[in-house]
Formats: structure tokens, sequence, C-alpha cells
């Protein structure tokens, strides 16, 4: 844990302690929702988001025009937290490939993708992927065509990448699209 993560998980155990001590909340009650949150919080569900895209180009249209909603229709959503963050979803092209970085801290859609990378988190990625993407792309071991679109995510907008789908899946059950997905692949520092 940095200096940092420190500073803020002290900060948030005072105000733990706050509520806790006006009733607010009992001992256990924050444990549990955090518990029960980490536990439907995983890359399956950004998977099962792009599967559903690449088998359904009416679930796709309504994906990339208001993400929120459409993730509802197969029973995920952004909540979680004091504030429901934006969805957006950006679909790589032959011509464009998106990558997903938040510049500022490390905002990412946990409830989608499940707790962040390490590197993710890093300084390192945070920086050098606004200034070099194709290099950190690079460093991935992914060239991709064309021009390379970077999104800062904040905490009122998180992003998830719409990968390609890959060539000779035609005729595949979602269960079987969601296997080919990644979480890097949702990232957009690795190919499907």
């Amino acid at each position: 844990m940095s200096h940092s993560d420190a500073s803020i998980a002290a900060r948030v155990r005072h105000v733990e302690a706050l509520l806790e001590e006006r009733g607010l909340v009992d001992a256990q009650e924050l444990d549990r929702a955090l518990e029960a949150f980490l536990a439907n919080a995983k890359p399956a569900n950004g998977k099962r988001i792009v599967a559903r895209a690449w088998a359904d180009t009416g679930f796709k249209a309504r994906l990339l025009e208001n993400a929120n909603t459409a993730i509802e229709e197969i029973g995920l959503s952004m909540g979680g937290g004091l504030q429901q963050q934006t969805l957006k979803v950006v679909e790589n092209t032959p011509e464009v490939h998106n990558v997903i970085v938040c510049t500022l801290c490390s905002c990412y859609p946990i409830a989608l993708l499940g707790p962040s990378p390490a590197w993710y988190k890093s300084p390192a990625y945070r920086s050098r992927v606004v200034r070099d993407p194709r290099g950190v792309l690079a460093e991935f071991g992914f060239d991709p065509e064309g021009e390379i679109a970077v999104w800062d995510a904040s905490a009122e907008t998180r992003y998830l990448v719409l990968p390609r789908r890959p060539a000779a899946t035609e005729g595949w059950d979602e269960q079987r699209l969601a296997e080919a997905v990644t979480r890097n692949g949702l990232i957009g520092t690795a190919p499907v």
C-alpha cells in the first residue's frame, strides 16, 4: 500500500468509525456490503456485455448510445456507490483502437471488470499511456492498426472497450463468445 493509499484508508476508517459511533451502521454492515459487491464484481460481467453486443446488433446500438440503460437488459448496473457512474462504451474498429486510463487516480468499472490490475493503478501506466499509447501497448505485446484513442476515466464516467469480434466466431453462442474476451481486451491493452 502506498503512502497516499494509507492516507485514504485512514480517512475511510475514520468516517466508518463516526458512522458506527452515531449508530448509523453496525460494525459489520459495511464489511458485508463490500464483500457482497466484490463477490458480484468480476470480469465475467464485462465479458457478457461484449458477447451480447457481438451477438445482437440491436443491443450493440443501444450499448453504444446509452450503456447504463443497455446493461440493465442483462441484469447489470453501474450502481454500488453513493452516486451512479456513467458508463461509456467505446468500440474498436479497423481505423481506431481504444484504450482506457484514469490519469488522476485509478477510476475503473469494478462492477463490470472486478478489481483493477496493479499495472492499471501504477503511475507509469497512467502517465505514459496518454503520451505514448503505442509504446505502452507494445510493452503489452500489442501493436494495433490505425489511430489509438485514449479515454480518461473519472469519478463520474467509466469506460469499457468493445473489442473487435475475432474472425471465425460466426455461429458461436454468447457463452462461447464471452470466453474469448479478456479483461485486458476490455481495457484496450490487448486484442481479443
